[in-house]
C-alpha cells in the first residue's frame, strides 16, 4: 500500500540533508509566527518593507507586472492577477479552487527528501498550505513578469512555503521572486519547496534574488519536470551576507528536445556559508542543458559550487561551468563538477577555474584614477555580471537592474 506524503514525511522528520550544515529545527518550530493582516493593495505594505522588497526586484507599485503574491512569515498578505493569461494565488486558495492540484503536489520534490521537506509537509498537514500557485494558460505568452515575495519579519520564525508552478502547453511564464528579511531579524529559517511543471512547448524563466539577514539559514528545495520541447531558465542572484544557505535544484529533462539553463551569481561575504548547486537528468532524446555559475568569496566566507549532469539518453548534450575568485586568505571556494554518462552518442563537458584578481588589471585601473579598492570592486562586479539570455528585452533589462543593485555592496 502506497504511503501518503504525510506518512513519508513523518518518517523523515529527523533525516539530515546530504549537503550543508544540519539545522536544529526545534528552536524555530516552538516559536509561533504572528498573523499578518491582508492588504487590498501592495502599496499598503509598510514603507520600510516596501524598500526592502524593491532591492530584490519586487515592486509594490506593480508597474509592468502581470501579477503579485507576497507572503510575510506564514501569512499570505497580498495577491493580485489582473492578467487573463496567467494566475497567481496562495496555495490554500488554489487547493480550494482546483481539486486536481493535489495530483501535482510532492511529485517533483519528495516529502521525505530530508528533514526540511518533511517539516514543510507536516506543517502543511497540520496548519494548512502556505506558499503560492502560479499557472499560465495554454498558448499564452505574457510579456510582463509575475512577482512573488517571501519576507521574514519576525524573530526566530521558521517560514515554510510550498509553491506549485505550472506552464500549460505552448505557454510562456516569466517570474521574478524576491526573498528578504526585516532589518530587526537576527535569527530565522526559511524553507521553500518549489515544484515546476512544464507542459509540451512551454517556457518558464525564473529569476530569484535573495537578500537575507546575516544570521538567517535558508534551505530551498526545488524540482523541475520538463515535457517535450519545453525550456526552463533559472537566474539566481545572492550577493548579500547570510548565515548559511544550501540549495540543489534538480531538473528532469524527460521530454524530447527539452532544455534547461541554470545561471548563478554568488557573492560570499563575512561569515556566510553558501552551498549551492544544480542537477540535471537528461532523459529525453535531444535534451540539453547548460549550468553556469560565477562565485566570489571574501572575508571569512565559504562557497561550495556544485553541479551534476547525468546523461541517460542518446543524443543529449550538457555543459557545466564554474568560475570563482578568492579575494581573501580566510575565505574559500570549493567547486565540485560531476558528469555521469550512461548512454551512447551523448556530449557532456565541464569547466571549473578558481583564481584571483589579476594584478595588472588593478594597476591599469589605478592608472586611470581609481583607488586600489575601487579598482578591485569594479573588476569583481564585472566578473559577476553575467549575460542573461532567453528573456524578453524588458525583462532582461529588469534583471540587469536587479543584478546591478545587488552588486553595489561587493
Amino acid at each position: 500500500m502506497l504511503q501518503t506524503p504525510l506518512e513519508r514525511a513523518q518518517k523523515a522528520h529527523e533525516k539530515k540533508a546530504l549537503y550543508g550544515e544540519d539545522i536544529d529545527l526545534e528552536k524555530f518550530i516552538k516559536e509561533e509566527a504572528g498573523e499578518h493582516e491582508r492588504v487590498e493593495r501592495a502599496v499598503e505594505i509598510p514603507k520600510k518593507v516596501q524598500d526592502t522588497l524593491l532591492k530584490v526586484g519586487v515592486d509594490t507599485t506593480e508597474k509592468e507586472r502581470s501579477g503579485t503574491f507576497i507572503q510575510m512569515d506564514q501569512s499570505g498578505v497580498y495577491n493580485a492577477s489582473p492578467s487573463e493569461s496567467v494566475e497567481i494565488m496562495g496555495m490554500n486558495v488554489a487547493l480550494d479552487k482546483y481539486g486536481w492540484l493535489k495530483d501535482y503536489m510532492w511529485k517533483a520534490v519528495a516529502p521525505d527528501a530530508d528533514k526540511y521537506t518533511a517539516q514543510t509537509a507536516i506543517r502543511e498537514s497540520e496548519e494548512g498550505s502556505s506558499g503560492y500557485f502560479i499557472r499560465s494558460l495554454p498558448g499564452s505568452k505574457e510579456v510582463f513578469p509575475l512577482q512573488a515575495c517571501m519576507f521574514i519579519g519576525d524573530e526566530k520564525v521558521m517560514q515554510t512555503a510550498h509553491n506549485i508552478i505550472i506552464a500549460e502547453e505552448n505557454s510562456e511564464l516569466h517570474i521574478i521572486t524576491g526573498c528578504a528579511t526585516g532589518e530587526d531579524v537576527s535569527s530565522a529559517l526559511h524553507v521553500g519547496v518549489s515544484e515546476f511543471y512544464l507542459k509540451p512547448g512551454s517556457k518558464i524563466t525564473f529569476t530569484m534574488v535573495h537578500n537575507w539577514a546575516e544570521q538567517v539559514d535558508v534551505r530551498p528545495r526545488t524540482g523541475i519536470m520538463c515535457g517535450d520541447d519545453s525550456t526552463y531558465i533559472s537566474n539566481y542572484i545572492l550577493t548579500s551576507p547570510v548565515r548559511s544557505i544550501q540549495s540543489y535544484p534538480t531538473a528532469y529533462c524527460s521530454g524530447k528536445n527539452s532544455k534547461v539553463l541554470f545561471q548563478s551569481i554568488l557573492g560570499g561575504q563575512k561569515d556566510s556559508i553558501l552551498d549551492m548547486g544544480s542537477r540535471v537528468y537528461l532523459e529525453g532524446e535531444g535534451a540539453s542543458t547548460e549550468m553556469i555559475s560565477r562565485a566570489v568569496s571574501k572575508d571569512n566566507s565559504q562557497v561550495y559550487a556544485r553541479g551534476h549532469l547525468a546523461g541517460r539518453m542518446h543524443d543529449t548534450k550538457g555543459h557545466l561551468e564554474c568560475h570563482g575568485l578568492v579575494l581573501s586568505d580566510d575565505s574559500m571556494i570549493y567547486a565540485v563538477p560531476e558528469l555521469e554518462g550512461s548512454a551512447r552518442d551523448l556530449e557532456l563537458s565541464h569547466e571549473a577555474a578558481v583564481g584571483k584578481i589579476a594584478e595588472e588589471e588593478v594597476l591599469y585601473l589605478m592608472s586611470r584614477g581609481l583607488t586600489e579598492e575601487e579598482a578591485a570592486s569594479m573588476i569583481v562586479r564585472g566578473f559577476l555580471s553575467m549575460d542573461i539570455t532567453g528573456l524578453p528585452q524588458e525583462l532582461a533589462d529588469e534583471t540587469k537592474r536587479m543584478l546591478d543593485m545587488s552588486l553595489q555592496g561587493m
